[in-house]
């Protein structure tokens, strides 16, 4: 802890302090963003922008961590068509900024009304028009929970999946986004799993390519940072449709 730190944590009160370090959050977060708007490809050679994203946005329990949105941001510049991203958050917005600069689509699946409405009203601060957040309730497929997206309104396809949701605490975990969605992707789609360094979610990947008729790759530098990437291949088995929802009780 720097001298000036010790210092106020002896002189301010704690509502204060508390304050200061709200307003620099949001300082250090809208400057972070202005560079993300200006050039999204900045992520790639500036690890201090990222840094600043992910302290700015806090919600540190529950965010993706700075190598998942770092290799989000890479795979969306490296893929075709619209994105499909389940579980919104900070990624959401790399994502958006992104999407706005190739002039592609963003369709983000949330189940919690507040979180949607956060998302949505940084995605209208900071004028990002390319994102689709769908507020979604988990419904009840009978093996397992997951969203109820409205297919209907959903791009045949979709080149990039970002997975960070629903939480693990859901029956079934992430697995149900395969069944759902199975039949929205192409060949040579990439998904990437957040959160590998967890047993469940590494037996869901394992599910999944086992499904898919392919392999997984665990990647990260650290256990909290680890994610999966799997590529859908060109010759895939057919994934089982996914029984009829339930609404939740």
């Amino acid at each position: 802890m720097t001298a000036l730190k010790k210092l106020a944590r002896t002189v301010l009160p704690k509502p204060l302090r508390q304050l200061l370090c709200v307003q620099n959050r949001q300082f250090v977060f809208r400057r972070a963003m202005d560079q993300l708007l200006r050039d999204p490809r900045c992520l790639n050679d500036d690890d201090d922008v990222l840094t600043a994203l992910s302290y700015g946005w806090g919600n540190t329990f529950w965010s993706a961590s700075d190598e998942y949105v770092l290799a989000c941001a890479l795979h969306a510049w490296a893929s075709d068509g619209p994105i499909l991203e389940c579980g919104s958050g900070l990624t959401t917005l790399v994502l958006g900024a992104i999407a706005q600069k190739m002039g592609r689509t963003v369709w983000t699946l949330e189940h919690t009304e507040r979180w949607a409405r956060r998302v949505r009203r940084y995605l209208r601060h900071y004028r990002i028009r390319s994102v689709r957040v769908m507020l979604q309730p988990l419904r009840d497929y009978g093996p397992y929970c997951w969203y109820a997206p409205q297919l209907d309104k959903m791009p045949e396809a979709f080149g990039l999946v970002v997975c960070d949701g629903p939480p693990h605490h859901t029956p079934g975990g992430r697995y149900g986004f395969l069944p759902v969605m199975s039949d929205r992707l192409p060949a040579g789609a990439t998904i990437l799993l957040d959160d590998a360094g967890r047993a469940p979610e590494r037996t869901i990947a394992a599910r999944w390519a086992d499904e898919l008729g392919t392999t997984f790759t665990a990647l990260g530098t650290r256990n909290r940072d680890r994610y999966i990437r799997i590529t859908v291949p060109e010759r895939r088995r057919r994934v089982a449709p996914p029984p009829a929802a339930r609404d939740l009780a």
